[in-house]
């Protein structure tokens, strides 16, 4: 059972004006292939009240910002669903479906479909009603696309990708083409929610683009990925929440990316192992982004980006080129603000121009362990900053309070060559 944790954080008051942000019966048919946002509950842990945090659109009221209120982290029970969690699917009525060259495989109906065998430019496309729930089960299965993806829903109400105890791989080699006013640009494509999980590997390779793409809500809780792309590693508008797996990824551009038009996406994570090199940020949310336990390892020109950033706990390990932790104002519904809880956070920065810690608006430490290495400075905020627990060390040594623009004393080590692991040599470059 995964912990529920509770962010404590000081609510700034809404702007008036929003800003724009970072955008039972089976059936299966092959043809030859062409190439809500939820609101964040909040509760006042002294009178258990509930409110909440995200401002109404429709609304002119402003959060009174002298108020202290806690950012409570949506539960395993609100997010996800039992199937969500389940690691194995029920196969007992499964179809199995073996994919061929050059084939469109149209799953039409809700249902288990079990996926095999090695295929070039075949595509597995879901086109089923809006209620319609859809697994597709992964068991040893491995796609080479020239431009399309591998996997695209077009329409469902869910789709889960389940892994096996098996190695799947799924590759795009060239440029991607579009289909209709759809920008497929990713080896797995997804118009609806999408849920990731199982027991067994995903290899993803997108030589030109994304490597999963979804323009709804994405749940990832178990599995191991490894992702290699040009551009974002996982990519969702509404919201990424990941209750748990193995990350292994590379990319030109960031390791997870949450934003839509209307200026939000969120991303929250409960646990899992990343291991991430972006030549970007390597998690960056418009809106929030919220981890509640995990071990972290990023290399990337900035490492965790977002309006409200929130750690309530996990291993946090930062190699970054610019700023360390970065929030910045993407809209107006989230005070821009950094919030330290919990957990252990190691942060290096390079030469020029850096902050370690940097944010628009305020920065709070309430706990946890701060450990910074800089040779710029450590901590760079534009309102206030406040520091009411847990440990900072600067450059080796404990400081007692929040330095504004502190010039790092000490050398750092030698910083890692070129963002994004080498892969593509540059947006949109191939290995």
């Amino acid at each position: 059972m995964k912990k529920n944790y509770i962010a404590s954080a000081f609510l700034m008051a809404a702007m008036a004006v929003y800003m724009t942000g970072c955008g039972n019966n089976s059936s299966v048919s092959e043809n030859t292939s062409t190439g809500t946002n939820a609101k964040t509950a909040v509760s006042d842990s002294s009178e258990n009240v509930e409110k909440t945090a995200k401002a109404d659109k429709t609304s002119s009221e402003n959060t009174d910002s002298a108020e202290v209120k806690q950012l409570s982290n949506t539960t395993e029970e609100t997010t996800f669903t039992k199937r969500d969690l389940e690691q194995t699917a029920d196969t007992s009525e499964a179809q199995n479906i073996t994919v061929a060259d050059n084939k469109t495989i149209d799953i039409t109906d809700e249902g288990v479909y079990t996926i095999s065998g090695s295929a070039e430019n075949c595509t597995i496309r879901v086109n089923a009603d809006d209620s319609a729930k859809v697994q597709l089960v992964l068991d040893g299965v491995d796609i080479e696309n020239e431009d399309f993806p591998a996997i695209y829903v077009l329409s469902a109400d869910k789709v889960f990708i389940t892994t096996t105890d098996s190695e799947n791989t799924l590759t795009v080699s060239g440029q991607f083409t579009t289909d209709g006013e759809n920008n497929t640009d990713a080896v797995i494509y997804s118009k609806d929610d999408l849920v990731l999980n199982g027991t067994g590997t995903l290899n993803v390779t997108s030589y030109y683009g994304n490597g999963i793409t979804c323009k709804d809500d994405m749940k990832i809780t178990g599995g191991t990925y490894n992702i290699k792309a040009a551009l974002d590693a996982f990519e969702a508008n509404d919201t990424i929440s990941v209750y748990d797996g193995n990350f292994n990824i590379t990319t030109n551009k960031d390791g997870f990316h949450c934003e839509n038009d209307e200026a939000e996406g969120s991303i929250t994570i409960s646990d899992g192992t990343f291991t991430i090199n972006g030549g970007s940020d390597g998690i960056q949310a418009c809106a929030v982004l919220q981890i509640d336990g995990g071990d972290f390892n990023i290399t990337a020109a900035e490492g965790l980006e977002a309006t409200y950033i929130v750690i309530n706990d996990g291993n946090i390990t930062i190699d970054a080129s610019d700023d360390g932790i970065n929030a910045v104002t993407n809209t107006n519904a989230y005070e821009t603000a950094i919030v330290f809880n919990g957990g252990n956070i190691n942060v290096s920065v390079g030469q020029g121009d850096t902050d370690a810690i940097d944010s628009n608006g305020s920065i709070y430490v309430n706990g946890g362990t701060i450990n910074v290495t800089a040779q710029m400075s450590s901590f760079d905020y534009d309102r206030t900053a406040e520091f009411n627990g847990g440990t900072i060390i600067v450059n080796g040594q404990e400081v007692s309070e929040i330095p504004q623009s502190m010039m790092g004393g000490s050398m750092r080590g030698g910083m890692n060559g070129g963002m994004g692991g080498g892969f593509g040599g540059g947006r949109g470059g191939r290995f």
